[in-house]
């Protein structure tokens, strides 16, 4: 017997019920595709008791109908989700319009918890031992940047994977039912739910790598002893006695990569691993020459200004998307579904065309049941990253 994959699907329409309806009918048609294909003939009934619902902003409003439709059409299976300004599906992205993206996933129920402010996830469960987490938050969360590594430490693995929820207006999170009071919610898995994951960066260096001499909270006050604003200078090639206004304007489209300490490699193409955060820079004071930044920073961290580079990104999530497909051949393994979390500054019309990074994904793993969304920053490993995207897949023996 074939492992049974994931049904995804998706659909947009100014009406949430019909654009629930059109993905609902072509979820389930393809979870009975799925079943006949794994059944090989036979009768193999599968149980999809986990699903994930990913809404567009605009229908934020409606999530609590949505939900509860769910509920009423698939008694029995889990739901967990969020908002996002858009939301992505197997080689298709619906961007800044009102639309949705479903996935379920035939998981034994003792795979996998929900949970959230209401049930939190506890790493001695006598039943149940996490491993790996899908996690959506809430950006307004006091403490989120300390809540992450104390869930990470409730896994075996010390793994996350998701993102931070993302609306111009109602912000939401679904697991089991709607919450908008922020905080943390998702789905845990044991370790007998395969999980293959990576992060890709989507911005180019355009300096060296400097490090933080003197620093307080996230002002950046010198870097290799010298004025921080001297360096964001000489690394962009502008003159020293430019003008606030076109200097600030400049800085505005800089970013900076910043990694705790000295052991780091910058990753071809031109982009950065892992372990780099991107962040915007926030702040300068033109006498004082410091730069600031959006987030706290250390002493003795490096540090480099960085631009978002389009072709860039998309080189460095192809990368990833083989390294996942070459493992997966390498363990015997099968893709059973994937999740994928794309910042919000990635979507739309970022790289000139529409569905570019999900396009991408197709192109190198196949059409993996895939559902997903863009998000107000990205969460992998225990940290919160920007500009980013995690990709992750779902795996089975053959």
């Amino acid at each position: 017997m074939n492992p049974i994959r994931f049904a995804a699907a998706h659909a947009a329409h100014r009406d949430w019920r019909v654009a629930l309806r059109r993905a609902l009918d072509d979820m389930l048609h393809d979870a009975r595709v799925a079943t006949a294909h794994a059944a090989d003939g036979g009768e193999v009934p599968a149980e999809y008791t986990l699903g994930l619902c990913y809404l567009t902003d605009a229908f934020a409003d409606e999530a609590e109908a949505i939900l509860a439709e769910l509920q009423h059409r698939l008694p029995g299976v889990h739901w967990v989700g969020t908002v996002g300004v858009g939301v992505a599906a197997t080689g298709a992205e619906h961007f800044d319009q009102p639309a949705l993206a479903l996935m379920l996933a035939p998981l034994p129920r003792n795979a996998f918890r929900v949970f959230s402010g209401r049930q939190p996830l506890r790493a001695d469960s006598e039943d149940f031992h996490p491993h790996t987490a899908l996690v959506h938050a809430d950006g307004r969360t006091p403490d989120l940047q300390e809540l992450l590594p104390e869930l990470a430490a409730r896994t075996a693995s010390g793994y996350l994977f998701g993102g931070l929820s993302a609306s111009r207006g109602r912000s939401v999170q679904i697991a089991d039912a709607v919450f908008d009071g922020g905080g943390l919610s998702g789905v845990a898995f044991s370790a007998e739910v395969g999980v293959l994951s990576r992060v890709t960066q989507g911005c180019q260096p355009i300096g060296p790598r400097r490090i933080v001499s003197r620093a307080q909270d996230n002002i950046v006050v010198t870097l290799d002893g010298r004025p921080a604003l001297d360096c964001a200078l000489e690394d962009l090639g502008l003159p020293p006695d430019m003008e606030l206004e076109p200097l600030a304007e400049a800085l505005s489209s800089t970013l900076v990569g910043l990694h705790p300490g000295e052991d780091f490699d910058v990753v071809a193409p031109a982009a950065f691993g892992a372990d780099m955060l991107v962040r915007n820079i926030v702040g300068l004071d033109p006498r004082a020459g410091v730069v600031a930044i959006g987030d706290t920073v250390e002493r003795g961290a490096w540090l480099i200004f960085c631009r978002r580079d389009p072709e860039a990104a998309l080189a460095d999530l192809r990368r990833i998307a083989r390294e996942i497909r070459d493992e997966l051949a390498a363990s015997g393994c099968v893709a059973l579904g994937a999740v994928y979390v794309s910042c919000s500054g990635r979507g739309g019309p970022h790289f000139g065309r529409p569905a570019a990074e999900l396009a991408t994904i197709r192109d190198v793993i196949g059409d993996v049941p895939l559902a997903g969304f863009f998000a107000g920053g990205e969460i992998a490993h225990s940290r919160l990253y920007g500009y980013t995207g995690v990709l992750t897949v779902f795996t089975a023996a053959r």
